[in-house]
């Protein structure tokens, strides 16, 4: 059975970037409304977030704060999406539960290795 990814992103362009990417070995679920994100969370629980910061109605660390409000989602494997490479952003990220952040435009391989990581944490490494 696959585990599932959700990605939020309010650009369809990136959601179709990402499914493409994740499809072959993940089910992957896009929605483009963080409010719409919350509500399917609300019936089923993805393996992984990965999330968009810069979205109109809630941003990318509102979103993150009500997923780990939420007692099925608190924990939650959430990767942060973003075209701001500022360490400020990252470390606000990384405060609000976030376990990782990507610079956009993102290198495909980086991001299949932090899916991974996520996902797989203690049989991640390739070689001991």
């Amino acid at each position: 059975m696959k585990k599932t990814i959700l990605i939020l992103d309010d650009e369809v362009s990136i959601c179709m970037l990402l499914q493409n990417f994740l499809s072959q070995d993940y089910d992957v679920i896009t929605k483009n409304n963080p409010l719409e994100a919350l509500e399917w969370l609300d019936s089923t629980i993805p393996d992984l977030i990965i999330c968009d910061i810069q979205m109109p109605e809630m941003d990318g660390y509102g979103f993150l704060t009500k997923v780990r409000q939420r007692g099925f989602t608190k924990h939650t494997p959430v990767v942060m999406l973003s075209g701001r490479s500022e360490s400020k952003e990252r470390i606000k990220c990384y405060r609000l539960g976030a376990q990782d952040y990507l610079t956009k435009p993102f290198n495909p391989e980086e991001l299949e290795e932090l899916v991974k990581k996520n996902l797989y944490p203690i049989h991640y490494a390739i070689e001991w």
